[in-house]
């Protein structure tokens, strides 16, 4: 346990021996143990808590941690990573504060593609079994949340914030993991709020406030060779305000040979969302990319039923699927958009999509 200290800023050097020193015997412990930051103001650098441990560990933050300013003081691409533990609770109303803003001007990946290396505030890798409710991360000089290779971890509670012009904050970014729940989440950045990578299996998000950002994203896949599969996907009773784009599923193309299957978006409320139903085969957000070569990312077995609210782009549905593999099994149902631009109504565009239409078509889907 860490001693209590006052509102003044600690050097996290002098309050580091305490903490890795209760981390060892609590993960050392053959009965479940308690971390305590307590409520404070902490100077942290990079922070690496190691397992595996022999009996659950619950690590509260009451306190504000803040990271390091200045981007060269990270060598790798987590500020405080958990990694390799099984049981274990992240809690206590506590915020992680990465100062990201001297990062974010350095950052020109959005023009160049050329992205250098910056840490997420928080990274769990090889996390099992474990809940992560009521932290907040503020600021992040990359993504805010990012889980990778990891299974059976619930996220609830949790909150993400940087200026809606801040490059690459994801809220929650997910890779090679399976079994995980976000729940009851208030996430507006940069970037995706929700955002599922390669390798995610048996996703679920519900009750998410997403904006600003640009919306809860599958994807992007097919850049890279080798790309693990999506399958199983559930986004359920979200609320959208004010973001670049709605839920949507993003492959590039010319891409190597992937899948993703079981993608299924429900009970989503749009707020003034630009491309509120989006499937893009196209993605390409640098222009470097050969548009003329489809993608090899199949889809299939993907739905969009009860979407309502405001576009503020005329184009409301979009499902642009690859020429070379047409999407397959897309349902559209109980969709309502309404776009208040001068241009007209809100509008439709489909292409290598045949999908099956029930409920109400508003706009009407791929006619």
């Amino acid at each position: 346990m860490m001693s209590t200290t006052s509102n003044a800023i600690v050097d996290f050097e002098c309050e580091f021996q305490a903490i890795m020193s209760a981390w060892k015997e609590a993960c050392a412990s053959p009965t479940p143990s308690t971390v305590l930051i307590p409520a404070g103001n902490y100077l942290a650098g990079p922070v690496k808590f190691q397992g595996p441990c022999k009996a659950p560990v619950n690590v509260q933050v009451k306190g504000v941690v803040k990271a390091p300013a200045d981007p060269s003081k990270f060598t790798e691409d987590g500020w405080v990573v958990f990694c390799s533990i099984d049981a274990l609770t992240l809690s206590g109303g506590g915020t992680f504060d990465g100062q990201g803003s001297t990062a974010w001007s350095q950052n020109d990946c959005a023009k160049t593609g050329k992205c250098q290396l910056l840490p997420a505030n928080l990274r769990f890798t090889s996390v099992t079994n474990s809940m992560i409710h009521d932290i907040t991360s503020l600021n992040s000089k990359f993504f805010h949340f990012n889980i990778v290779g990891c299974k059976n971890v619930t996220l609830q509670h949790v909150t993400a914030t940087a200026p809606g012009n801040s490059p690459n904050t994801d809220g929650i970014h997910i890779g090679s993991s399976t079994g995980i729940n976000i729940t009851d989440a208030t996430i507006g950045t940069g970037d995706d709020c929700v955002s599922l990578g390669p390798g995610s299996h048996s996703i679920t998000v519900t009750k998410v406030a997403c904006g600003p950002g640009h919306g809860i994203s599958v994807g992007s896949l097919g850049k890279y060779q080798n790309e693990e599969d999506v399958v199983g996907v559930n986004v359920r009773s979200c609320t959208l305000t004010n973001t670049m784009n709605g839920v949507r599923v993003k492959t590039w193309p010319a891409s190597p040979n992937g899948v993703a299957s079981d993608l299924h978006f429900e009970d989503i409320i749009m707020n003034n969302v630009g491309n509120p139903v989006l499937i893009d085969q196209e993605y390409c957000p640098n222009n470097q990319c050969n548009l003329q070569v489809p993608s090899r990312v199949k889809l299939s077995k993907i739905s969009f039923k009860n979407i309502r609210g405001t576009s503020s782009t005329q184009l409301a549905v979009k499902l642009v699927c690859s020429k070379g593999l047409p999407c397959q099994d897309v349902e559209v149902g109980d969709i309502n958009l309404t776009y208040n631009g001068k241009e007209g109504p809100a509008t439709s565009e489909c292409a290598n999509v045949k999908p099956t239409l029930s409920g109400k078509q508003s706009p009407p889907t791929c006619v």
